[in-house]
């Protein structure tokens, strides 16, 4: 297993991007056929959700939108258990299906959040896209629609998830070594 370091922890390779991709793969073709009629509006959450995004977006063939909104929970490797809205999506979502895109699903709270907004917002049906999921902390109310993979309760990064900002542009993922 490869290790890098950042900042001051380790890591060490815990996802290939070809794992990543091929379950990337499967996320698309479900949400291709389930929702072919419905021209969703998806909307990736910044910062982490961009690789996901980008890739996922490559695969989805049916008439879509995209927008961006930039939310945070974070601090360092640890949930500070509130949501703050950095940067808002000015889109009309009444009547809309909306995907909301998530690199991953912790704790549920930033995402919970975020649905509860659109769907105050006049949504139709709001879904979660999620690459990673980790059952273990999610509060169980929180069920994503769509998830690229299950994972443990480990503080991971790369491809989009960071480490105080760093370690978004590993291509892999990698856990924190202890």
């Amino acid at each position: 297993m490869a290790r890098v370091k950042i900042l001051d922890k380790e890591f060490e390779t815990s996802i290939t991007e070809e794992t990543i991709l091929k379950s990337i793969d499967g996320v698309a073709d479900k949400i291709n056929a389930e929702l072919a009629d419905k021209n969703p509006l998806f909307v990736c959450v910044l910062n982490g959700a961009f690789m996901f995004a980008a890739d996922l977006m490559k695969r989805i063939s049916i008439p879509c939108q995209i927008s961006f909104v930039k939310v945070a929970s974070y601090s360092g490797t640890q949930t500070t258990g509130s949501v703050k809205q950095l940067i808002g999506f000015n889109e009309d979502v009444k009547g809309r299906t909306v995907v909301l895109i998530e690199d991953i699903v912790d704790t549920g709270i930033t995402i919970d959040g975020l649905a509860k907004q659109v769907e105050s917002m006049g949504a139709a049906d709001v879904k979660i896209a999620t690459m990673l999921f980790k059952p273990e902390s999610c509060r169980p109310d929180i069920k994503p629609s769509y998830i690229g993979m299950n994972i443990p309760n480990a503080f991971i990064v790369g491809y989009g998830l960071d480490y105080d900002g760093y370690g978004r542009n590993l291509k892999d993922i990698y856990t924190l070594v202890k």
